[in-house]
């Protein structure tokens, strides 16, 4: 990869595929500018000590671990399946999938025990093989390349391990799942070296920091209303805030306006709450960014 300037950093991001997008809109959502093309491999950030590699997905493990970049946005389990040395710094809340062991619906097989003897195709033998030790399973692993929902209909196998996010290539293919061996997401990931090296841990830190404000910000909701100060004590259990709520006087002295933070999994539910206690003209905001 040559060398680099030792006050730069370097991170590793999917070049095509489920992660590359999100990727790179976090990068942009963390204030980095760089540009993007299709065949570009390096891409400079313009306002961050930073150099952006766009490589294959299954390198990036390997390329963190090896000091080639100091960072690496990649999927968990991609580091698990590569037994990378890397450490994970963030789970960045997107690129959800599991590994799953699946049969044919019409199988006999209907636990992990079942599986003792049974022929189980994959692209991720090391995980496969740790999981299957775990079980106390000796079985025999068929190491394929691609798809390997068909392998079973081929009878290559008995049963294949996969990536899977919704179930629906499964179902396609007449599959039912039967274990999860492990859940998986995408993670910014160090190299160990580079966090022990006192200028990159410093940029690192930086970097991690502005991340953690945006995906702290997009799991709220901001929320101002109005309401009876004689209903201030209900509407502060319903909205807690990140501490307390921020509570303002009204000129009307029977009336107070309330803001605070809400988590978007328990949005709805908050507001129904607010208004059964009385909260009107209530007001809701995207979070940009919060910085703990």
């Amino acid at each position: 990869m040559g060398t680099r300037p030792p006050e730069r950093l370097r991170i590793a991001l999917q070049n095509a595929g489920r992660l590359t997008r999100d990727s790179t809109e976090l990068l942009r959502h963390a204030g980095l500018e760089f540009e993007e093309h299709d065949r570009r491999l390096l891409a400079p950030c313009r306002n961050f000590a930073l150099d952006i590699l766009f490589v294959r997905d299954d390198d990036i493990p390997e390329y963190v671990q090896d000091g080639v970049v100091d960072l690496g946005i990649v999927g968990t389990n991609a580091v698990r399946e590569a037994g990378a040395r890397v450490d994970v710094l963030l789970e960045l809340g997107f690129g959800y999938c599991s590994l799953v062991i699946a049969v044919p619906e019409r199988s006999p097989i209907h636990s992990a025990r079942d599986l003792s003897g049974a022929r189980i195709a994959t692209a991720y033998p090391r995980s496969l093989k740790a999981f299957l030790r775990d079980q106390g399973v000796e079985a025999e692993v068929v190491e394929i390349r691609g798809s390997a929902e068909i392998a079973p209909a081929l009878d290559v196998s008995d049963a294949i391990c996969d990536l899977v996010s919704t179930g629906s290539t499964l179902r396609l293919n007449d599959l039912r799942p039967l274990v999860t061996v492990y859940e998986s997401q995408a993670a910014l990931t160090a190299h160990p070296g580079s966090l022990r090296d006192e200028d990159r841990a410093a940029g690192i830190r930086r970097l991690e920091l502005r991340m953690e404000a945006y995906l702290t910000a997009r799991r709220l909701r901001y929320v101002m209303l109005n309401a009876p100060a004689a209903a201030l004590d209900q509407i502060k259990a319903i909205l807690p805030g990140l501490r307390s709520p921020t509570v303002i006087p009204l000129a009307d002295p029977g009336l107070v306006a309330v803001h605070a933070a809400v988590e978007e999994e328990v949005f709805w539910e908050v507001l129904e709450r607010l208004k059964a206690a009385g909260g009107s003209d209530i007001l809701v905001l995207p979070v940009e960014k919060l910085m703990r």
